[in-house]
């Protein structure tokens, strides 16, 4: 990976206050790109963004905390305004951020079941929002990190939020899914990535080891890298492309998702 061609990008990266979000940081403005770091609270991100400056040698002129907590769909419109004002040109946005689903079933404020909301709901809102910083200039794009448990999920149409029947990991799988399905949306150019099962917050979904998050990482900052080239709506496990679950690259079903998504975020076309 090129440093040169990461220098000067301004790349958002979302849940980017531990695990691969923060190692993804960390490998982005090493390679010179600034980074809008999130987290889920004020705190959260201006400690992670210190902690790149005291550990990695990261210059501060290079980090920006933001802070969301995706549960509250308020707050996620009210970062993506901050970043459309203070960033008008945003080379690469990171979908990242994610939350195991809770043992027992958990609704948000906003009323959609918690992981399905934090991870994918909450990110097609904030991509939806960013359309006007993120630039169509060639290497602009937006990744999504997901897993490769999108395979073993189905989206529930008629309970997308599993109030009939709540199983912690089909929960997951089933946002994860959304998320690769939004890849493929036309109206953005974006990836996903399965970075590997890492040793993160996330582990216990696995139930196995993981190798390190900086290692996932790097899957992840190689496809930001405007020298990587990307067909829109590609699937990548780790660095090789390779084909996702067949509901992710259907016509209808992207479609069918980005009507619910709009209900549910409660911006109906």
């Amino acid at each position: 990976m090129s440093s040169s061609s990461l220098s000067g990008r301004t790349v958002l990266v979302t849940g980017a206050t531990s695990g691969i979000g923060y190692e993804t940081a960390r490998l982005l403005a090493e390679a010179g790109a600034t980074v809008l770091v999130h987290g889920r609270t004020a705190a959260e991100s201006q400690a992670a963004t210190d902690r790149l400056i005291a550990t990695a040698g990261v210059s501060s002129a290079l980090l920006r905390p933001l802070a969301a907590d995706f549960a509250h769909f308020d707050e996620v419109e009210s970062m993506a305004q901050t970043v459309v004002r203070e960033h008008p040109r945003l080379d690469v946005l990171v979908n990242n951020a994610a939350v195991a689903a809770p043992e027992r079933h958990t609704v948000t404020p906003d009323g959609n079941e918690l992981s399905f909301q934090v991870n994918f709901l909450a990110h097609y809102l904030l991509t939806n929002l960013l359309e006007p910083a993120l630039t169509t200039d060639p290497g602009g794009r937006v990744v999504n990190v997901s897993s490769s448990l999108h395979r073993s999920a189905a989206i529930q149409w008629n309970d997308p939020n599993r109030t009939r029947r709540y199983s912690r990991l089909a929960a997951y799988a089933q946002s994860q899914l959304a998320l690769t399905v939004f890849a493929a949306d036309p109206r953005v150019t974006a990836v996903s990535v399965h970075p590997g099962v890492c040793d993160t917050g996330l582990l216990s979904l696995y139930g196995h080891e993981g190798g390190s998050a900086a290692e996932g990482a790097g899957h992840v900052v190689r496809l930001c890298d405007p020298a990587t080239e990307i067909v829109n709506g590609a699937y990548y496990d780790r660095s090789e492309r390779v084909a996702p679950a067949a509901a992710a690259t259907e016509e209808r079903t992207v479609k069918r998702l980005n009507k619910l998504a709009d209900v549910l975020v409660g911006h109906t076309a």
